[in-house]
């Protein structure tokens, strides 16, 4: 049985998810396009996102003046939920990298976090 890249992504995706669940953590969400990037703060019940930021923002467009799926994208991504996330008083977060290898822009954004203050 052939399975498209996208739906092996999303099986790892589901087995993370599932065992943050089983922790009740609240989570650090990151989705890629080959554009843009997204970063979210969800509940540990998953029904309330507390906080997102992503290049897609209007105010992040004009900081960046280029593309922004590189690695100095993610960083500002990373910076910027973290100081969301701390503005809606969470400190502690589990990360889930949605089935995406933590490499490159998501482990960028990652350690954006952590230097900006969320611990995981």
């Amino acid at each position: 049985m052939a399975t498209s890249k996208k739906e092996q992504r999303l099986r790892r995706a589901r087995q993370t998810r599932a065992r943050i669940a089983l922790q009740g953590a609240v989570r650090l969400t990151v989705f890629r396009t080959n554009l843009h990037i997204y970063a979210s703060v969800i509940s540990g019940d998953g029904s309330t996102v507390l906080a997102s930021a992503s290049t897609a923002e209007k105010e992040v467009r004009e900081q960046l003046k280029e593309t922004g799926s590189n690695v100095a994208a993610a960083t500002l991504i990373g910076k910027r939920i973290a100081e969301k996330a701390k503005a809606a008083g969470v400190e502690k977060v589990a990360f889930d990298r949605a089935g995406y290898q933590y490499h490159g822009r998501v482990k960028a954004l990652a350690e954006a976090a952590r230097e900006a203050g969320l611990q995981f």
